[in-house]
Order: structure tokens, then C-alpha cells, then sequence
């Protein structure tokens, strides 16, 4: 579901879990688009130093939860907010092809392991919304439902939608037929008519499982059964 704005009791409750860490500076990590059938996945680590927040930056965090929970007007408010209020930003991302080359989990954990690798100074606590990242990474805590449930990582969360859906309205004006601006290369209806009617694009994930794929293939091994008469267009058969 998609609400106009957080809770403000629900970002009361997320801070509350931060602060049970035990640490005052507290990062999280997310990613957004590992659905996708199309574009890069995104990720992002946010440490928010808990002892220096001020009452108006408590504000401005006021909505923080979930970003699947956050209409976009709300999501691009928040995302601006932390990247001023938050100690440290991390964004990184991997393209289509890096996915289909080296598969969409391996990925996901790397890039993750990179958000939190890269800040410096190490926080006091850092958090992972639903994966551990193996010994390469930075000692972190992974945790189920992390942005609905800890600030940072709800942070991480907007931060990494926000991003990724910007990418995906600039790639939408290099391939207008797909409709990217509106999906954001999620596997609607539109989404898979398109791939079905013109193919997948160089920013499709060729690796994944689809019928839009399937049934592009089925119309191009149909065409080539066809009679030459048959697969010409009215206007191109001779008098």
C-alpha cells in the first residue's frame, strides 16, 4: 500500500530501534529494483549520527518509513532532507548486463558490501535490510523487514528508490516504447506488452524469467515460419 506520507508514529517507532543499537551513529543498507526486468539495481548505505539529530531535522524525518509505503512527492521530499541531515550518503549501482553476467543475488550482496564499505569512519552500528553479506563485508546485522523497521535502513531505502527512479526516467527518453517513466522497469502489464511487441531493449535483463520474452520469441520463430507473401505488409506486396 502507498500512503501519502509516513506515519509519524511509525518514524518514532524506527529511530526507537536505532537507538536500542547501542551506538550513537547508526547505518543501514538497501537496494532498490531487484525486481525488475529491466535497468540497474541500486543500492545505498545512510549513517545518521542519532546523538546530533535536532528537534527540526526530527521533522524532516517525520515521514521516514518504507519507501514501497511512500507516494514519490513524499519519497523526493525525505531524500533531500537526508542528504543534508544524514552523516554519510553511499550510492553505488550495477547494470543489466552485470546482473546477467554475474546473477542477481552475487550482485545485490556486493553492492551492499560496497555501500557500507564506503563509509569512513566506520559507524558504531551497521545495519542490512534482509541479508548477511559474508566475511568481505564490514561487521553489520542483517534484519527482516530492516525498512520497516530501523530508520537508517528506511533511509537507505528512499535514498536508493529515489535514485534509481530518476535513472530510469532518463533512460525512459533514450527508449520511449517501453514507458520506464511510469514502471520504472517493474513487470507491468504495459511493460511486458512492449517487450512482447518490440523485444527486449540493452537495458533488459536478458537473464530473467519472463513470458514478455517468451512470447517475443514465439512472434519472431512465427514470422519465420510464415510465407513470404504472408509476412509482407499490403504496402510492400507487388502489383
Amino acid at each position: 500500500m502507498t500512503l501519502p506520507g509516513g506515519s509519524q508514529r511509525a518514524a518514532v517507532g524506527l529511530f526507537a530501534h536505532d537507538r536500542r543499537c547501542g551506538a550513537a551513529r547508526v547505518a543501514g543498507a538497501d537496494e532498490a529494483g531487484r525486481g525488475c526486468l529491466a535497468g540497474p539495481l541500486v543500492a545505498a548505505s545512510v549513517c545518521i549520527d542519532l546523538g546530533r539529530l535536532t528537534h527540526a531535522e526530527r521533522r524532516a524525518l517525520g515521514d521516514l518509513d518504507d519507501s514501497k509505503r511512500l507516494i514519490p512527492a513524499v519519497r523526493e521530499r525525505l531524500a533531500a532532507a537526508i542528504w543534508v541531515i544524514a552523516e554519510q550518503v553511499v550510492v553505488v549501482s550495477a547494470d543489466a548486463a552485470t546482473i546477467d553476467r554475474d546473477g542477481l543475488h552475487r550482485t545485490n550482496l556486493r553492492l551492499l558490501t560496497r555501500v557500507l564499505g564506503g563509509l569512513d569512519p566506520v559507524p558504531g552500528a551497521c545495519l542490512v535490510d534482509g541479508f548477511a553479506l559474508g566475511a568481505d563485508a564490514i561487521a553489520h546485522r542483517p534484519i527482516a523487514g530492516g525498512d520497516r523497521t530501523s530508520a537508517a535502513i528506511a533511509a537507505a531505502s528512499v535514498v536508493a528508490k529515489v535514485t534509481r527512479d530518476r535513472m530510469m526516467r532518463a533512460l525512459a527518453g533514450r527508449y520511449p516504447d517501453y514507458g520506464f517513466d511510469e514502471h520504472m522497469g517493474y513487470a507491468t502489464p504495459r511493460h511486458r506488452a512492449a517487450i512482447a511487441r518490440f523485444g527486449p531493449s540493452a537495458i533488459h535483463r536478458r537473464s530473467f524469467a519472463s513470458a514478455a520474452y517468451a512470447a517475443y520469441a514465439a512472434r519472431g520463430q512465427a514470422a519465420l515460419r510464415a510465407p513470404e507473401g504472408a509476412r509482407r505488409s499490403p504496402r510492400q506486396r507487388s502489383r
